[in-house]
């Protein structure tokens, strides 16, 4: 079974091996996760730390446009696969079979 761990978990873990401490062995072995999922977390965050000095609305208007992006893709994904079915459906017969 697949341990869930919460988002403060993960953070309170990451704060530790910043403080330096301990190795990250000790605070995998006092917190009973594995080592190899700290080195993620840790290079998770460093990756995602850039994005806490900026205005909030600069973040929201990047993800909004991400998103808008992807629902483009996704729609012109689902037209062409509806074109090509209904090609297939006339070019097959089977349209005709159902009617």
């Amino acid at each position: 079974m697949r341990k869930r761990h919460s988002p403060n978990f993960k953070a309170e873990t990451v704060i530790e091996v910043f403080k330096e401490d301990q190795t990250i062995n000790q605070i995998a072995s006092a917190r009973q996760i594995h080592p190899t999922q700290i080195y993620d977390w840790k290079a998770h965050a460093l990756q995602e730390l850039h994005t806490l000095f900026e205005p909030q609305g600069k973040r929201d208007a990047e993800l909004r446009a991400e998103y808008e992006k992807r629902q483009h893709e996704l729609y012109a994904q689902i037209g062409k696969l509806s074109t090509q079915l209904e090609w297939l459906k006339k070019k097959s017969g089977v349209e005709t079979l159902l009617e």
